[in-house]
């Protein structure tokens, strides 16, 4: 079958990306590691000895980069919908995030563990109508911002992918009331044509 015009010009793009030969160089999953490496320079949110939360995690570029910092002596707990390869001392949770069951198996999986951080690089399938996209992307900010309520210590800390539109002014200000500090973040490994952008919650202030 003859690829579209599109298809062909994406993977020009993708193979073209000096994110994608460096992921391959370096050994990461997906050039999505480099997002979370430059937070990480800048914002210093990963330290070892750490438990993590990793929500979206597949292919699992995040997990590999906050395995990576935290060591053996950190506790690192992942989830996707889509399957994960597995990676040393991961605990990988395999489900539907905006499930009930899904959602009780993570929380069961952090125990009473004091969690320092929240990660979640989710996104849902895009449709290509960008109402119904970013109402479906607040949807699973909204689930990961509850999920960091229920198991966040004071102190900790919230970074999420989020894209500007519907939603987003109400949820920034919840973030804000939840946290001492709340940045924006949009890593030069984040394409210039995506919306995305990272919003980083600093120092939970707790129920």
């Amino acid at each position: 079958m003859a690829r579209s015009k599109t298809s062909q010009r994406w993977l020009k793009e993708h193979f073209d990306d000096p994110y994608v030969k460096m992921a391959q160089r370096d050994g990461y999953r997906s050039r999505a590691s480099y997002k979370l490496l430059e937070i990480q320079e800048k914002d210093r949110i990963l330290r070892p000895g750490m438990t993590v939360v990793d929500l979206g995690a597949a292919p699992g570029g995040w997990s590999q980069v906050t395995s990576r910092v935290i060591g053996d002596k950190g506790t690192l707990i992942a989830s996707d919908i889509l399957e994960m390869d597995s990676i040393p001392d991961v605990t990988f949770i395999q489900g539907d995030f905006t499930e009930d069951d899904v959602f009780a198996q993570i929380l069961d999986a952090i125990g009473n563990n004091p969690v320092d951080l929240v990660i979640s690089d989710m996104a849902p399938n895009m449709s290509g109508v960008r109402t119904a996209d970013q109402a479906r992307a607040m949807y699973l900010c909204e689930l990961a911002l509850d999920l960091s309520a229920r198991v966040l210590k004071p102190g900790g800390d919230f970074l999420i992918k989020i894209f500007q539109g519907e939603g987003f002014d109400a949820y920034h200000k919840q973030v804000r009331e939840m946290f001492e500090k709340v940045q924006m973040r949009k890593p030069l490994s984040s394409r210039d044509r995506s919306r995305e952008q990272y919003l980083l919650g600093r120092g939970y202030r707790g129920n």
